[in-house]
C-alpha cells in the first residue's frame, strides 16, 4: 500500500476522495474506487483526484478473511474528504460501527459528497443521511432495505442514483458505472471516456438492474444488438430514425423495441438521443463553440434542440458546459 495513503495531511489542491474501509468490506468495490479515483493519469497529463484510504482500525480484515489491510490512515482522514465513499459489506444485517456512522454524518453536515457502492446504501441509511432521499442498492437486498429504511426512496431497477450530494450504485460492477459518472460530472465526457478506455469498460451502460435480476431464460435468446449499435454510432450526424435502426437489424420496429428493452433497458430513440448528446459533449470539450455546428454534426438538428436536450440531460446549457469543460476551462 502506498505510503501516501497512510496519512491525512492534504498535500494538493485536488478534490480529495477518501474511502472508509471497515471490517468485512468488499475488495471488489474498493478496487473500483482505486481504479477510478486513485490512479495517476499520465495519459491525461494530470491527476484527477487526491485519493486516500482510511479505516477505524490499524488492521482491517476484508471480506471472508481474504486478506488484511494495513498501513492506511485512521478514520480521522474522513474529515478531510471532499467526497467520502462509505463501507459496503455483505453482512447487511450487522449494524455499522458507530464511529463510522459518525464520520459519515460529519461529512454530510459539512457538505461533502457521499458515495455508497452496492450495500454501502445500508451504511448511508443507517447514518440517517438518506431519509427522504433517492437511492439504490443491489436488487437482492431491495426488500430488506425497504423494510429497514422505509423513509428512503429506493429505486431498485437502476444501476446508480445521483441525488446531488449523495450517490449510490446498485451492485459490484455498477460501482464502475457510478465512478465514471462522477468523473464525467467533475471533469467532462472526454476525460471520463479516457478513464473508461483504460478500464476497458463502457463509459455509459444503458438500462438498469432489471436486466440482471434472476428470471427464466427465454425460449429463443435475443440476438445481439451490437452490430446495429455500432452501425448507428458511425452515423450519428445522419437523420437516423427508429425505422432505420429496425431496417438495419432486419426486424420490425416493434421487435427492435422489445430487444432494446430486454438488453439495454431503454428505447431505441432514448439510446440514440443519449449517444448524440455524448458526442455533442465531446465536441464542445474539444473546442467546438458553434452550437449549430455541434447540433448538425450530432444529428440533433438545431442549437435550440441541443440546448433543450443538454439541459435535460446534464442540468446545464451548452454554453455553461463549454465554460466548465471546454479547452479554456479552469
Amino acid at each position: 500500500m502506498s505510503k501516501e495513503s497512510s496519512h491525512a495531511v492534504r498535500t494538493t489542491d485536488l478534490h480529495r476522495v477518501v474511502v472508509i474501509v471497515d471490517a468485512n468490506s468488499n475488495p471488489f468495490e474498493l478496487s473500483c474506487a482505486i481504479e477510478v479515483f486513485g490512479l495517476p493519469r499520465p495519459e491525461l497529463g494530470r491527476d484527477l483526484y487526491d485519493f486516500r484510504l482510511c479505516s477505524p482500525e490499524p488492521r482491517t480484515l476484508m471480506r471472508d478473511g481474504f486478506f488484511t489491510l494495513t498501513g492506511v490512515a485512521g478514520l480521522e482522514a474522513a474529515d478531510t474528504a471532499d467526497t467520502l465513499i462509505v463501507p459496503n459489506r455483505p453482512d447487511t444485517d450487522v449494524p455499522r460501527r458507530p464511529a463510522v456512522l459518525d464520520a459519515v454524518r460529519r461529512a454530510h453536515a459539512r457538505g461533502a459528497r457521499l458515495i455508497g457502492f452496492c450495500s454501502g446504501a445500508f451504511t448511508l441509511a443507517e447514518a440517517g443521511v438518506l431519509d427522504g432521499r433517492r437511492a439504490t442498492a443491489h436488487w437482492q437486498w431491495a426488500d430488506s432495505f425497504r423494510a429497514r429504511f422505509p423513509s428512503v426512496r429506493l429505486e431498485p431497477d437502476v444501476l446508480f442514483v445521483d441525488d446531488g450530494d449523495i450517490l449510490t450504485a446498485a451492485g459490484s460492477a455498477a460501482a464502475l458505472d457510478l465512478g465514471l459518472h462522477v468523473v464525467r460530472r467533475d471533469h467532462g465526457a472526454e476525460v471520463a471516456n479516457s478513464v473508461s478506455r483504460r478500464l476497458v469498460f463502457a463509459a455509459h451502460r444503458d438500462g438498469g438492474q432489471r436486466q440482471f435480476v434472476e428470471r427464466p431464460m427465454p425460449d429463443v435468446p435475443d440476438e445481439s444488438l451490437a452490430p446495429v449499435l455500432a452501425w448507428a454510432q458511425e452515423r450519428l450526424d445522419s437523420p437516423l430514425t427508429v425505422s432505420d435502426l429496425a431496417a438495419r437489424a432486419s426486424v420490425s420496429a416493434a421487435t427492435l423495441h422489445r430487444r432494446f428493452r430486454a438488453q439495454l433497458g431503454t428505447t431505441p430513440l432514448a439510446w440514440l438521443t443519449g449517444e448524440r448528446l455524448t458526442l455533442a459533449r465531446r465536441l464542445i470539450e474539444r473546442g467546438e463553440s458553434r452550437f449549430e455546428t455541434v447540433a448538425r454534426r450530432t444529428g440533433l438538428g438545431s442549437a435550440a434542440n441541443l440546448r433543450a436536450l443538454m439541459r435535460r440531460e446534464t442540468g446545464i446549457t451548452p454554453s455553461a458546459y463549454k465554460r466548465r469543460f471546454g479547452p479554456e476551462a479552469g
